[in-house]
């Protein structure tokens, strides 16, 4: 049987150690996940690599290219700001990206693609979820067969994983071992047995809990979120 992939979302060095100690076999690390997620600092890039060092994890440290909030469809500029911090997060020894680029009309923007490709070098590779705005997934799949991709993060195009299920069933057929299905987006605890029973390669997601803070201006305090390593420990469990 392969191997169960649990992959926990972190924003800061805090999480990056929970999901460690938690278990998890890989992590996307980003900044600003309220926002759907952007690429995080190159220092919080390194230090994470030096962490996953430390410990001898292999191809744990996985991080997000993505210039802006918003939608996936990027100018010229946004895409030459994407190839730079490819470039700088692969000389600083990540193990995996995850990009996604698409054209107006919906569908992958292979140019975009190919140029970001192409810095990764031989980089391991995710599309993030412009692949649930696709006009097309199965279409879209087969794109990214061609362009070397190595897993797409889907929930099934569905709000929440957990409605996306007939769908990434057929998706997990349709990739037939080509390219990795990991199911991810509002997963819970309970969903992940049945998500690897579809046959799906990994399972990611946030593990947050919700901390309040101090005053962060006049009257108000500053709420974030942090991964919880009890809860990682549960995705994992339920992973077995």
């Amino acid at each position: 049987m392969k191997k169960r992939v649990i992959e926990i979302t972190t924003q800061d060095i805090f999480s990056v150690k929970a999901a460690i100690e938690g278990g998890a076999s890989r992590i996307e690390l980003c900044q600003a996940l309220e926002n759907g997620g952007l690429t995080p600092s190159i220092a919080l890039i390194e230090r994470t690599v030096e962490l996953a060092s430390v410990t001898s994890l292999k191809g744990f440290v996985t991080v997000l290219i993505r210039p802006r909030e918003g939608d996936f469809v990027y100018d010229k500029d946004e895409v030459e700001t994407a190839i730079y911090d490819i470039r700088k997060a692969v000389a600083a020894g990540v193990d995996n990206l995850v990009i996604g680029a698409l054209k107006s009309n919906g569908e992958v923007d292979e140019e975009a693609m190919l140029r970001m490709i192409e810095a990764a070098g031989g980089t391991s590779l995710t599309f993030n979820r412009a692949f649930d705005v696709l006009n097309d997934q199965f279409t879209g799949l087969e794109t990214l067969v061609r362009l070397g991709v190595t897993r797409i993060l889907t929930s099934g195009g569905a709000p929440r994983t957990g409605e996306g299920l007939d769908r990434i069933q057929e998706l997990v057929k349709c990739a037939e071992g080509r390219i990795e299905i990991m199911s991810g987006g509002g997963v819970r605890i309970d969903d992940i047995p049945r998500l690897f029973e579809l046959g799906v390669d990994a399972v990611h997601l946030s593990a947050k809990r919700s901390i309040t803070g101090s005053l962060s201006r006049p009257g108000e305090r500053g709420s974030y979120s942090q991964v919880d390593v009890e809860i990682v420990r549960a995705a994992v469990e339920a992973a077995r």
